[in-house]
């Protein structure tokens, strides 16, 4: 089974290099209100990531949202920066609830129109 992930946003164009940088992926083209994005060559697979344009803007908590596990060699620090370098922002402090029993934590972010996400460090990642 294919899965594809939508996120209805009200300005899908100016979203890309965001969740392109966010995701490890590249677009792979455009249709009338949607805007695709895909892994990178030689990145692992992953579902394709559809930026479809809706009129309303986000109102209240998502409903479901992205955890994006950067490697190691990657870091959360340094993916965090990069995307608020491109209008993300951190929501709260750095997550440790489940640190001490499984070794992650994460950081909850949100895009430019603020639909939220977590950057999640896995174990091995150094503590914020």
């Amino acid at each position: 089974m294919r899965v594809s992930v939508v996120l209805d946003c009200l300005d899908p164009k100016a979203l890309v290099p965001f969740w392109c940088a966010a995701l490890g992926y590249e677009p792979a083209g455009s249709i009338e209100d949607f805007e695709v994005l895909v892994p990178r060559e030689g990145e692992p697979p992953g579902p394709v990531f559809i930026l479809q344009q809706v009129a309303e803007p986000k109102v209240g908590k998502n409903r479901s949202h992205l955890d994006i596990h950067p490697p190691l060699e990657r870091g959360v620090e340094s993916l965090v920066d990069e995307l608020e370098s491109r209008g993300g922002r951190r929501v709260g402090h750095p997550v440790l609830d489940l640190y001490e029993e499984l070794g992650i934590w994460w950081q909850v972010m949100a895009d430019p129109e603020g639909n939220e996400f977590d950057v999640v460090a896995d174990a091995g990642h150094p503590l914020p």
